[in-house]
């Protein structure tokens, strides 16, 4: 039997109305568990600059027991409220979109580990940068005596399977740990993956690592983005130096 076309549209009216409120409460239901995952993996990524992770580890506990954070300006000068009087949370500031910002307009988190005695065992800073076809990012890890690598993460958006998207490979970040950021009259030199890979040993001094074949842009965002970064967190760090 034909349908009139007023029953038509009606009935895909309605269907529209009913489907778009479950979708709606389903979008409504997962909203705080896709917060949780992205609290999680946050800070699993904060955690393996400096520690391996397991599967199963409880890493919101180790999270809390071990890190302080904190938010600092170009200034190096600690953060306590936004604009509006609102307590900051390092956790809660987003790399991203201060990446859109002037570098003296940005806020800037620290994460502090704590050793097993108590004590700051190292400073976790947040990086982010430009990749080859996308964004890039990751954390980096100071040793306490704020020159030394303790370990790094990176990660991406959309850098070439095999090639670039190494860079989230945990033996390429493997060759930052121990590399050092300044020389010795104390400037900053940072540390930079060089052109090509399998460089011979004796090329690669305490500012340098192997680079990645067939990902020269790629390597170059990495570079940019850590020097680019180190320099901005240089103002707190000479404070907590002195």
């Amino acid at each position: 039997m034909r349908q009139s076309n007023t029953y038509i549209i009606i009935f895909s009216i309605i269907t529209t109305i009913i489907l778009g409120g479950l979708l709606s409460l389903t979008s409504v239901g997962l909203a705080e568990r896709q917060q949780i995952q992205v609290e999680l993996d946050t800070k699993k990524s904060i955690l393996r600059a400096v520690m391996d992770i397991q599967k199963g580890d409880d890493v919101l506990g180790i999270y809390g027991d071990r890190i302080e954070s904190l938010v600092v300006d170009h200034q190096g000068t600690r953060v306590e409220n936004d604009s509006e009087g609102v307590p900051l949370i390092a956790e809660n500031v987003s790399i991203e979109k201060n990446f859109k910002l002037d570098p003296e307009e940005r806020l800037y988190p620290v994460f502090q580990f704590k050793g097993d005695n108590g004590e700051i065992d190292a400073y976790i800073l947040p990086i982010y940068g430009n990749g080859l076809w996308d964004v890039i990012w990751g954390y980096l890890a100071l040793d306490k005596d704020l020159n030394t690598i303790k370990g790094v993460v990176f990660d991406h958006r959309g850098e070439t399977p095999g090639l670039g998207a190494r860079i989230s490979e945990k033996d390429i970040q493997s060759r930052f740990v121990e590399k050092q950021l300044y020389d010795q009259a104390g400037q900053l030199i940072s540390v930079s993956m060089l052109k090509g890979e399998g460089n011979p040993p004796e090329s690669l001094g305490v500012h340098s690592v192997d680079g990645l074949a067939g990902a020269t842009i790629t390597a170059r965002g990495v570079n940019n983005m850590i020097k680019d970064y180190l320099s901005y967190y240089e103002n707190y760090l000479k404070k907590i130096s002195s």
